[in-house]
């Protein structure tokens, strides 16, 4: 498997730890009805879940660019190496989310816009 395809998988995989976040150890968690359990967390356990959702919206803009550049012929390893820093300023930004820091998950968010931009671009 290529950088590019890892970065990838990996993008599509971070809402999932994000949700295994939220409702791993939750007192009463109803695996067969869980939207109710989540609408009804507080604190951390609800930024987790909020987490989730964002990183699935995010995902088809990525997925976009990088198709994008990758049809335009982009260099991989610059496109890997931005797709890298998107990664990870994803899993910042859950960090920051969960942690309940939200000026500076604005700004990571904020930055992985950018570098979204710039793969869309490369």
């Amino acid at each position: 498997m290529s950088w590019v395809q890892g970065l990838m998988v990996a993008a599509a995989v971070l809402p999932y730890g994000a949700a295994l976040a939220a409702k791993a150890g939750g007192r009463r968690f109803d695996n067969d009805d869980p939207r109710p359990w989540l609408a009804a967390q507080q604190g951390w356990r609800s930024r987790a879940n909020a987490a989730q959702a964002n990183l699935f919206e995010g995902l088809p803009f990525f997925y976009a660019a990088v198709l994008y550049a990758l049809h335009a012929d982009a260099q991989p390893e610059r496109l890997a190496g931005l797709m890298g820093a998107w990664v990870a300023l994803r899993v910042l930004f859950v960090l920051a989310y969960v942690l309940g820091r939200g000026t500076v998950r604005s700004i990571i968010w904020g930055a992985a816009l950018v570098v979204n931009l710039m793969i869309l671009w490369a």
